[in-house]
């Protein structure tokens, strides 16, 4: 794989270090400033409301820039968002730095995603687009629990100074690898924006994407209270249990593009999102046990997000039908809809929880991911019907 992919996972670590991290904080910065458990999940929902709406508006504005040049504009805005949320004196300053850094890291993604598929040959793309997104899965094994650790150990305002330095090194790593000569698309027409905007294909897929990756983090943004407040584990041992998480969705993350490569994204991500389901009920029937617990979820991590490099993949491959000329806008629109399905996630899991109680939210999270089953069977079958359409 070219170096420059490297850099890019080298950024992604710091992106997406510093989505996750506040997972294991939420219950410290609860109990710090003074808000209930789901109003700090919402630090979760708003910063994935701010990838939603940066993702595809920015990556449409910022069309006829260098790619090279918007990356390391977009690293500078994210460092200057965590500095913010390093020094917000209350929580609704934390809110806002939270949503300026989410506007950061849709266009990241959306731009790394897009660079990822040009620098390899076709049938490497979901491999090169899972080496990117490995990453933001390497975050959640080093990143996340020792972010975590230093939140609960020195306060949370610690944590988002050390993602600065992370994003820091992410700039210059970019800086320094990432070639100028970037292939430079033609900014798409108002006419290839509206296309990937209303293709029912691709509103399916940007659907998929939100159910199916969105059901998981009903359950993730309260795995911190639930390990502590359910399952009885000491807060020290919850960065642990996310270190085990985080190397199994490492793995699953690579073992998730290499099976779209193989299978395909219709067959891979039925596959994914059934193992998904079953393994989510299996955490709420286990939350008692702290053996059976920490088991289910190293298993669930290889599934939680193995899902992202097929759905990615699968929305490029749709948009070069539909609107050959707004594939990265297609791309965009996607990443918006993984962050779409996080701010549903914690927000719908934030009202189980105050609704029925900790232990309900892993049982709501398999019913979404199911439904995403049926949805990625729906849209194997319009796959398949166009395929025949253009054949004739």
């Amino acid at each position: 794989m070219p170096l420059a992919l490297w850099a890019l996972t080298i950024s992604a670590f710091a992106v997406g270090t510093t989505e996750f991290v506040i997972v294991g904080l939420i219950p410290t910065i609860a109990a710090d400033l003074d808000v209930s458990l789901p109003s700090a999940g919402l630090l979760v929902s708003l910063y994935a409301l701010g990838v939603t709406i940066g993702a595809p508006v920015l990556t449409a504005l910022a069309g006829r820039m260098p790619r090279k040049t918007l990356l390391l504009s977009l690293l500078v805005l994210f460092i200057a968002g965590n500095a913010f949320a390093a020094f917000a004196p209350g929580y609704n300053s934390l809110v806002a730095a939270r949503f300026m850094t989410g506007l950061a890291h849709g266009v990241f993604f959306a731009i790394a995603s897009t660079i990822a598929t040009d620098l390899v040959d076709r049938e490497k793309e979901s491999s090169a687009i899972a080496l990117v997104f490995l990453g933001l899965t390497v975050a959640l094994v080093t990143g996340v629990p020792l972010g975590t650790w230093i939140g609960q150990s020195f306060g949370w305002q610690s944590t988002f100074l050390g993602v600065v330095a992370l994003g820091l090194v992410g700039l210059i790593a970019s800086a320094l690898l990432v070639p100028s000569n970037l292939r430079q698309g033609t900014p798409p027409s108002l006419r290839a924006q509206a296309q990937v905007l209303t293709a029912p294909r691709l509103l399916l897929v940007y659907l998929i994407t939100a159910v199916g990756y969105g059901g998981n983090f009903i359950v993730f943004t309260y795995l911190a209270p639930m390990l502590t407040d359910v399952t009885g584990l000491a807060a020290g041992t919850v960065s642990l249990v996310i270190l085990v998480y985080g190397v199994s969705v490492a793995v699953g993350n690579i073992l998730g593009g290499k099976l779209a490569d193989s299978m395909g994204p219709v067959p891979a991500l039925t596959v994914i999102f059934a193992e998904l389901a079953v393994l989510l009920a299996l955490l709420g029937l286990s939350l008692t046990s702290p053996v059976a617990t920490i088991a289910v979820t190293a298993l669930w991590g290889g599934f939680a997000f193995a899902n992202v490099p097929p759905l990615q993949s699968y929305v490029v491959q749709i948009a070069r039908e539909v609107s050959p000329d707004a594939v990265d806008v297609a791309s965009g629109l996607n990443i918006g809809a993984f962050n779409l399905g996080i701010a549903l996630g914690a927000w719908v899991g934030g009202l189980v929880v105050e609704g029925a109680g900790l232990t309900a939210a892993p049982f709501a999270g398999a019913v979404i991911v199911a439904l995403g089953i049926v949805l990625t069977l729906i849209s194997g079958r319009l796959g398949r019907g166009s395929v025949t359409v253009a054949a004739e």
